[in-house]
């Protein structure tokens, strides 16, 4: 059965309602590497419990919400619901109410409609409480689905809360790099060292904040590698192709900005959660970067966007 670009992204917002459930393999993990089960999660938490360090606890941070996230939407699979997130978790993905049972719901829902639905996690990250999830979801073979990035609050080991933003992935970019590819060197899964975390966390923000929040365009070249690689799908490559997209949009939009709402980092990549407004009295679009950095400069790009409802299934807002 073909899927029509609304039924990808019913499917994608459910699947970033199971995103609170947990959209997430382990980053050091190559998005190829096999899911891992729930006892394997099991197995991470008694490390992190015989005391065994932080990077075991974002590991197993990681490890569940991809247990939980497969197995209710590739199998069908509530149990992982039931064991690894909070009965009461907050939801902030617009069309579902908070808590499991509606969630579960949908789950089976989902599973029963597109049984061969996939989540394709292509990159994840955890620091502290919160993970980041990258993922390309497909409801049908064949179809190029959805990009979406799910952000978890983890709360005594389970999942107590969710964000999400997701868009249809175009059949053509203006850079020619498609929305989920690593080009940058090396291209590999694997974080960068953790000890660079803080660094590059306080590099990308300074960058956002000079660029998006004050809009200071010589921020791009402050920051950003001359090979640039960009994945937003109207944006070319290079330091030049940023400036041709964010120009002009500045110049239309004198009153326009972006308000960080959270930022998390590990290794050499940052995310940064944030509205993106046109002045005052829009809703605007909830908008996560993901950037790269290579020795002191942003080397790739990647992002999700996507309008802000005027009303949600939940009392929370979408941030």
């Amino acid at each position: 059965m073909t899927t029509t670009a609304s039924a990808r992204r019913t499917l994608a917002a459910t699947l970033v309602a199971a995103a609170l459930t947990g959209l997430t393999a382990v980053a050091a993990v190559p998005a190829t590497a096999a899911t891992p089960s729930a006892a394997t999660a099991w197995h991470a938490s008694h490390h992190v419990a015989a005391g065994h360090g932080e990077s075991a606890r974002l590991a197993y941070q990681k490890s569940v919400a991809v247990a939980v996230l497969k197995g209710l939407f590739e199998r069908g699979d509530t149990e992982v619901v039931d064991r690894y997130v909070l009965p009461n978790y907050i939801q902030h993905n617009p069309t579902l109410p908070d808590g499991t049972e509606a969630f579960k719901k949908l789950g089976i829902a989902i599973h029963q409609q597109f049984p061969d639905a996939k989540v394709n996690v292509k990159r994840v990250i955890s620091e502290g409480d919160l993970v980041v999830v990258h993922s390309n979801v497909i409801a049908t073979p064949g179809t190029l689905g959805s990009a979406q990035f799910d952000i978890y609050r983890f709360q005594g080991g389970k999942i107590a809360e969710h964000w999400d933003s997701i868009q249809d992935v175009p059949a053509t970019t203006a850079s020619g790099n498609d929305m989920f590819s690593m080009n940058s060197q090396p291209p590999t899964q694997q974080l960068g060292p953790q000890s660079l975390t803080a660094y590059n966390k306080k590099l990308v923000t300074a960058f956002f904040d000079q660029l998006m929040v004050r809009e200071d365009l010589s921020a791009i070249d402050k920051y950003d590698s001359p090979n640039y690689i960009q994945h937003n799908p109207i944006t070319p490559d290079g330091p030049d192709g940023l400036k041709a997209t964010l120009s002009p949009y500045f110049e239309a939009f004198p009153q326009s900005t972006a308000l960080p709402k959270r930022i998390i980092a590990q290794g050499d990549l940052v995310a940064v959660h944030s509205n993106f407004i046109t002045g005052p009295g829009d809703r605007g679009q909830s908008v996560v970067d993901l950037f790269r950095v290579q020795n002191g400069k942003i080397v790739e790009h990647w992002d999700v966007m996507q309008a802000v409802p005027a009303t949600s299934a939940n009392d929370n807002t979408i941030f």
